[in-house]
């Protein structure tokens, strides 16, 4: 929360998908580009399945740390959402759209990237994008993300269009 507290308002974005669901390794390195490209302040909440010995460095693309340096911070299991989503250096969410997460992020007013995974999140999603209150990074027809489409959009809802389109929602 320090750290936050540094960063300008609504200049960071929080990134968490849950606490049952992980990412593959792929996901995993395109959202680390994605976020590295956008140039943009970020939390991003990093989990793992219970016994899989693995370090955060080593789920990492090589150099990432190194090179976001005090750009981002990388929490491993968990992390006080619902204080993260309510600061006033929090600008938008990308998570995979579970229900709790969007009531949380509609009634905090932070902007909303979905990035659905599984079970009903695909479904939640469309309504958000459909109402006009988010914007999904989509994957391709073979389900892989791409970071050049995640980091325009992740650039787009700090401080560009995107974002201003969905503060007027």
């Amino acid at each position: 929360m320090d750290w936050l507290g540094r960063k300008p308002a609504s200049s960071t974005m929080f990134v968490s998908f849950g606490s049952e669901y992980f990412l593959t390794k792929e996901d995993t390195e395109e959202i680390a580009y994605a976020l590295e490209l956008s140039n943009v302040n970020f939390i991003w909440v990093l989990r793992f399945p219970k016994g899989r010995e693995i370090s955060t460095r080593e789920a990492l693309p090589p150099g990432f740390l190194e090179r976001i340096g005090e750009r981002g911070r990388i929490v491993e299991g968990w992390a006080l959402q619902g204080r993260i989503l309510g600061h006033l250096s929090t600008s938008g969410f990308v998570s995979h759209w579970e229900w709790n997460s969007i009531m949380e992020s509609l009634s905090l007013g932070v902007l909303i990237i979905a990035m659905p995974m599984q079970l009903d999140q695909p479904v939640n999603a469309r309504l958000m994008v459909e109402i006009g209150a988010a914007v999904e990074v989509e994957r391709d027809d073979d389900g892989k993300l791409h970071w050049e489409e995640m980091a325009e959009v992740v650039r787009g809802a700090v401080g560009g269009e995107i974002g201003e389109k969905l503060k007027r929602m």
